[in-house]
């Protein structure tokens, strides 16, 4: 088929030169516009597969305000700009472009972005059905089961949260019932846990008594359309006594969305959709809930003839089979742990995106776990018996760089003995992890944007690619966007990068995790020295759960690892050094070179540690009153310690 491409271009050279090369490669080129407004005219007459589109443009409306327009109608669009400053980029990424490209630019470049943005286009749809196809179903059988309409909401709820993200789902029947509260609910606590909320859990949370409740309940209004509302709105609009300012309240949510099902006879079923996060719902949300309005109709039915006197609320668990304050891992997720909204979300992203093989861009503060997400996006994919590469882009000196990454002919270079396959190549078949893929020189930045591109690498010295197939996962702390309008990253690789970014929070956005974490590197770094652990102070616990944690979790795992170094294992773990001190600023600006000194100084203090004690034995590691039995320590495990500190036995003879 010829693909129908619509040209918005202001600059007659250039659109005419696009019109000329589309043309040869095969496509139907509509037309060409030199405003929004030439172009919505095209739109109206017929609807291209595909539009090329310039920001700047004639007129006062800018290719972005045509982009959201676009976005709304699932037309997929890629941006052709000389414009690159960090407010534009920004602007224009909030539309989700499937492409950008920086003028001047090959042609070969143009058809390979125009051949990814329509693979991306059409493969997200096609998964958006398949998946949708799949809810469809699991909804269809949750509703012929013989079971508890608790049990039936549970499922729709875990079903429902790739689609629709929450922090607390609840449905009821409208108009409410004066005299009893039916409403069923459920607040997320965990990656697939969630903890039910009836009458009688709202009362304890909000403090009310029946008679108070049923109050509010006789001053709530009820929608009789979808409709997605935020803090302010909804508070504002909302009587102080209404149950949804109540909830707003109570579970400190900033948005939600309620979307009813009617049942006829003057009743509907409404579904509600909280979140912690401001601004999260939008008008595709609403249009999902309409395409499986039908499934969401059968289960209503069920809700109507629902009866809490039936139900076991008092006993019913947070999910069906795990328990609460564990530091478990949910499953694909390797020692992440904490269940706060924000960490809950990126780990709902990382999901979401880890069955394909689509560009992944991890963004966040130094030592949030970007690996450690990186690692689990592999393990959840097909790609999983694959190789997972990791590689530190800051730490290649800028010399090495392309040849570590792509490889190296023998003779390419001074030192270049042998051929030498380069990171990609040893991906082959799995995921290369870029970390710190911002410190690329701009050299390197244009061959990754190829490999990106044309899926395929060239040795240094070589003289013909070589085809690869590998996932590419980044991170990175910088802010690219303003890498990118200072002229240091290159825009249509941060596009290509871009695909699918996954923020993840710094610890002190999620502070509810700090006490787990502890507890965590606690119990490991015990296990680890071969100490009994015998829990944490409560002084220890305030002051880091004061602290700022502008080092985040590395930072919090060095200090625990001290902690438990310098402790007899007899007693509770103490803090052992100042948080305020200068090695702890709490300027949320930590250099990666201060924890590099903060781990040497606590090599150094458990090197100090154990050499005093061999001191005292002279030396004597085993046996009653043995250097090991006075660290509580095993043999085995002090001896391995010595080698990798450098502390020779024979020093104390």
């Amino acid at each position: 088929m010829n693909k129908k491409l619509l040209i918005v271009e202001d600059e007659f050279v250039v659109a005419n030169d696009l019109r000329i090369i589309l043309t040869k490669a095969g496509y139907n080129v509509t037309g060409i516009a030199a405003s929004v407004e030439e172009a919505e005219t095209y739109l109206q007459q017929q609807t291209p597969d595909l539009v090329i589109l310039d920001i700047r443009l004639n007129g006062k409306r800018s290719g972005i305000a045509l982009a959201r327009r676009l976005k709304e109608d699932n037309i997929a669009f890629i941006y052709v700009s000389a414009n690159s400053n960090q407010k534009v980029l920004e602007e224009a990424k909030t539309t989700e472009p499937y492409g950008f490209l920086v003028k001047p630019f090959r042609e070969k470049d143009l058809l390979i972005t125009l051949d990814i943005a329509w693979y991306r286009h059409t493969h997200s749809l096609e998964s958006k059905l398949r998946n949708e196809e799949r809810l469809q179903k699991i909804l269809t059988e949750t509703c012929s089961e013989e079971s508890d309409v608790q049990l039936k909401f549970l499922k729709l709820a875990e079903a429902m949260q790739s689609f629709i993200p929450f922090d607390f789902m609840a449905t009821g029947v409208r108009p409410l019932n004066g005299e009893r509260f039916t409403d069923i609910g459920y607040l997320r606590v965990g990656f697939d846990e969630y903890q039910h909320i009836g009458e009688k859990e709202l009362l304890t949370m909000t403090g009310l008594d029946n008679k108070s409740l049923y109050a509010v309940i006789e001053n709530s209004h009820a929608d009789s359309n979808g409709n997605i509302y935020s803090s302010e709105v909804s508070k504002n609009n909302a009587p102080n006594n209404s149950l949804q300012r109540i909830l707003l309240n109570c579970l400190r949510m900033e948005s939600y969305l309620v979307f009813p099902v009617s049942l006829g006879y003057g009743l509907s079923v409404h579904y509600f959709f909280y979140s912690r996060q401001p601004g999260i719902y939008s008008k595709a949300h609403l249009a999902f809930l309409n395409r499986i309005k039908q499934c969401l109709t059968d289960l209503a039915e069920k809700i109507v003839y629902y009866d809490t006197s039936s139900s076991a609320e008092g006993d019913w668990p947070v999910s069906p089979d795990k328990k609460r304050n564990k530091a478990e891992f949910y499953p694909g997720f390797k020692s992440i742990v904490g269940n706060h909204h924000l960490l809950l979300a990126a780990l709902d992203l990382a999901t979401q995106v880890a069955p394909y093989n689509t560009s992944v861009l991890i963004l966040g503060e130094s030592g949030t776990g970007k690996e450690r997400v990186a690692q689990s996006i592999h393990e959840l994919s097909t790609r999983k018996k694959g190789p997972f590469i990791k590689v530190n882009c800051a730490a290649i000196p800028e010399t090495l760089v392309e040849s570590e990454l792509f490889g190296h002919e023998k003779g390419a270079f001074t030192g270049a003995i042998e051929k030498r396959k380069g990171k990609f190549e040893q991906a082959e078949g799995g995921t290369i992890f870029l970390d710190e893929v911002g410190e690329l020189p701009l050299a390197v930045q244009t061959k990754l944007l190829r490999v990106l591109q044309e899926r395929e690498i060239e040795y240094v010295g070589g003289k013909s690619p070589v085809k690869v197939s590998v996932r590419v996962v980044a991170a990175t702390n910088r802010n690219l966007e303003k890498e990118v309008a200072e002229g240091r990253f290159r825009l249509d690789l941060y596009y290509r990068l871009n695909v699918f970014p996954i923020t993840l929070p710094p610890l002190r956005e999620r502070k509810t995790d700090i006490e787990a974490l502890t507890l965590f590197f606690a119990n490991r770094f015990c296990k680890e020295f071969g100490k009994p652990f015998s829990g944490i102070s409560d002084a220890m616990i305030q002051k880091i759960c004061a602290y700022s944690w502008p080092g985040n979790i590395r930072e919090l795992e060095n200090v625990v690892e001290q902690s438990v170094v310098v402790n007899d294992g007899r007693t509770k773990l103490q803090l052992m050094r100042d948080l305020s001190s200068p090695a702890f600023s709490l300027t949320g600006k930590t250099d990666v070179n201060t924890f590099d000194e903060i781990k040497h100084i606590q090599r150094e203090t458990e090197r100090e540690y154990i050499t005093s004690i061999l001191q005292k034995t002279k030396g004597r590691i085993r046996g009653v009153n043995g250097a090991a039995e006075l660290l509580n320590m095993k043999p085995t495990t002090l001896e391995s310690k010595m080698v990798r500190l450098n502390i020779r036995k024979q020093d104390f003879d």
